[in-house]
């Protein structure tokens, strides 16, 4: 029974089935053997009108010859290795197959296809929002939202409906703490979308709950963080009462550029730095390679350092309990007075 296990048994010529299903037997040879080549992602009702048995289909399951995405929807052919974006965008494709088509990929989900930074904790629920006033409710894998939605506020991506970037951002302003939300409309003004564009959709929102907080967010975004990092860097500076540095920068001497950091605090002589894995691969040269970038950073800071400049280098564990980069900020604004 099946076209799978008559074309298993029949040939060697058939290649494993893979995700986009690419197959060396030529389309003759299939519709002699009575195969039609499926979607990537099949519906259990469909795969049960198809003529398999609940028990096959858990049968393939479980030897990985389906990969089960959620409850009621399959990806056909072997597991494999994705990023938890790619993840979460086919846990999209599998939600839009059993969702009202009046819906929109909105907030954590809208953020994957626009290229946003994202949380990985926020992946487990395809995000939707329906233009309605009551009914929002949280499932397994969907959490719909209901707000007001008109086609403004819509746009498509990758052939779905999904809610714009300036909507996206705001929605995400409303809804997320501020260390993470901030790091998405960071990004977000990078990609091209302006205050003033944000600034319109939030003029559609008045009243809707988390705007104050969205607002507050708004105020603080700024486009020259140039990583994640760099903008939960910010607010948690700023909420531990750090004074606000200059951004991205610039140390000359002589006319000659010595150095950029991602902050400075010009009165104190100190520059801070975040280190991500991302800064290194956006600083790598064509034909460098990351041990030529660490050399370079160091000799950097090393002349940073001969012009009386302190230099402090957090990573993301010192944001998570920033104390510590508190007093060592501290220490290095009193070396740079005395320095002065």
């Amino acid at each position: 029974m099946g076209a799978w296990r008559k074309i298993w048994g029949a040939s060697d010529h058939l290649a494993w089935l893979s995700t986009d299903l690419r197959i060396v037997m030529d389309s003759g040879v299939l519709a002699r053997v009575g195969f039609a080549p499926m979607e990537q992602i099949k519906l259990t009702a469909e795969l049960l009108a198809d003529g398999w048995s609940p028990a096959e289909l858990d049968r393939l399951a479980r030897s990985g010859e389906l990969q089960r995405i959620r409850r009621g929807a399959y990806e056909c052919g072997p597991a494999r290795s994705l990023e938890r974006r790619d993840q979460h965008r086919l846990l999209i494709q599998a939600t839009l197959r059993q969702t009202s088509v009046d819906s929109a990929i909105s907030h954590m989900s809208a953020a994957v296809l626009h290229q946003l930074p994202i949380w990985n904790d926020q992946l487990g629920r395809v995000h939707i929002t329906r233009n309605q006033s009551g009914g929002g409710k949280v499932r397994r894998y969907v959490h719909l939202h209901v707000a007001p939605l008109s086609e403004i506020d819509v746009c498509e991506v990758e052939g779905l409906r999904v809610t714009t970037l300036g909507r996206t951002v705001l929605d995400l302003l409303r809804t997320l703490t501020m260390e993470r939300s901030v790091t998405i409309g960071d990004a977000a003004l990078r990609l091209g979308l302006s205050p003033e564009e944000l600034a319109e959709v939030a003029g559609r929102c008045i009243g809707w709950r988390g705007m104050l907080q969205a607002r507050r967010a708004m105020s603080f975004l700024d486009a020259r963080s140039e990583s994640a990092g760099e903008s939960y860097s910010r607010v948690v500076l700023d909420r531990v009462g750090i004074r606000r540095p200059t951004l991205q920068y610039e140390v000359w001497h002589r006319g000659v550029l010595v150095g950029r950091a991602d902050f400075g605090w010009e009165e104190f002589r100190t520059l801070g730095e975040f280190d991500g894995k991302e800064k290194y691969g956006r600083l790598l040269k064509p034909g460098q390679t990351a041990a030529d970038v660490v050399f370079a950073e160091k000799r950097r800071e090393d002349a940073l350092r001969d012009l009386g400049w302190q230099v402090v280098r957090w990573i993301w564990e010192d944001l998570y309990h920033p104390e510590e980069l508190c007093r060592r900020l501290g220490r290095a604004f009193e070396r740079g007075l005395r320095a002065a």
